[in-house]
């Protein structure tokens, strides 16, 4: 299955980056920043020189067209006829900008190529700033769309976890070789923030007093908040990113696994659904969930980002799994991701309706792959990303 895994990326391998999918489909046959650094990450767990290069080459695609403004492409397409780049759809997309910052400076770290980071470094300032902007208020936290990242047909907007998240990840990465007491302090800031407005019984003035204290938590941080309150669904991609990042007590990070697990095996998969529990056609936020798409709905229950199962979001679950020495845990939820990825002849299909194993969305979808290389190089070969 590694193997297979290896084969796909090197088949979405171009020589401008890496594709989303090896399938002919419009939108993923370009470079795209998010799917491109997940893949990117896979390659430089991997050690193979030429997926390697390519993660490089998706790098300086994502550079070129950086927007005057800051904005990373959401994705690029390239080819001998035209250049397309896109910075989002229905709105921007905000994980592109951290995506780029963490790839640069994952790639420089374990290439040794400190000069990529310093030639890349006006770039990330850049990348910086805009970020800053996006606060809006200076509180620290930012302020995301609907629509404004890799959840681009849910119902999350404002403070959405996930993004505070990446943005804590991409600093750290980047401050490993600047070194700034400034970041240092930022990254501190937007910790305490996260910690405060998303733990329960945190000391501190919340950014929504009132929402907070009407909020029943569970055993995991929520997805977001905004004016009108909290979305309390269990976010896996955010939920194992704050594992990584090592966020909240010890007993709380205990508690989100045990939760993260059983809600694994209580699927016919045993995969993590990415968002859960789904929105139901009864529920409040169904109207905005079905009027949230640009071509054709595609959240229903149990499908894509409404309780749909991603074996790249599972893969980082898995190196949470890993990164808190959970190895047994890893290892059975790596064969997991294995069997998904191999359904339809090895198909590495982009999720899973959770309720009944059918896939669903794109074949040959590469971070799917990236999933299952990340989390083996973890497991037998001690691969360790920079956080």
């Amino acid at each position: 299955m590694y193997q297979k895994a290896i084969d796909l990326l090197h088949k979405v391998s171009t020589k401008n980056g890496f594709l989303a999918s090896a399938e002919n489909t419009t939108n993923y046959q370009r470079v795209w920043a998010r799917d491109g650094v997940i893949c990117g990450l896979a390659a430089l767990a991997s050690g193979d020189e030429q997926l390697i290069l390519t993660f490089k080459k998706t790098l300086e695609t994502l550079t070129r067209h950086q927007h005057a403004n800051g904005t990373i492409p959401s994705n690029v397409l390239v080819s001998e006829e035209k250049s397309e780049v896109s910075y989002g759809g229905l709105a921007g997309r905000v994980d592109a900008v951290t995506w780029f910052i963490i790839g640069v400076c994952q790639y420089g770290f374990h290439t040794k190529e400190e000069h990529f980071v310093r030639q890349m470094q006006p770039n990330i300032e850049k990348c910086l700033s805009l970020l800053e902007a996006w606060e809006f208020n200076n509180k620290h936290l930012l302020y995301v769309p609907l629509s404004g990242n890799w959840a681009d047909e849910y119902i999350m907007d404002g403070y959405v976890l996930y993004d505070q998240l990446l943005r804590i990840w991409a600093l750290k990465s980047y401050n490993y070789f600047v070194k700034s007491d400034k970041i240092q302090k930022k990254i501190d800031a937007i910790k305490s923030q996260v910690e405060i407005n998303f733990l329960p019984n945190s000391v501190g003035e919340k950014y929504h007093e009132r929402a907070y204290n009407e909020l029943s938590f569970g055993d995991f941080m929520p997805c977001s908040f905004s004016p009108c309150g909290y979305k309390t669904q269990f976010d896996a991609f955010a939920n194992s990113l704050a594992l990584l990042l090592n966020l909240g007590s010890e007993e709380f990070q205990t508690q989100t696994i045990a939760f993260a697990d059983n809600l694994a095996k209580q699927t016919q998969l045993g995969l993590l659904p990415a968002f859960w529990p789904p929105v139901f056609q009864e529920d409040l936020d169904w109207n905005l969930l079905k009027n949230n798409c640009k071509y054709e709905f595609r959240n229903y229950p149990y499908e894509f980002h409404n309780g749909g199962s991603w074996p790249m979001v599972n893969g980082f679950f898995g190196l949470a799994l890993i990164a808190k020495n959970e190895t047994q845990k890893a290892a059975e939820l790596l064969e997991k991701i294995n069997q998904a990825n191999a359904k339809k002849e090895y198909s590495f299909y982009e999720n899973f309706n959770t309720e009944t194993t059918q896939v669903n969305g794109v074949s040959f979808c590469a971070w799917s792959a990236a999933a299952t290389v990340l989390v083996h190089q973890s497991l037998y070969n001690n691969f360790k990303i920079l956080i």
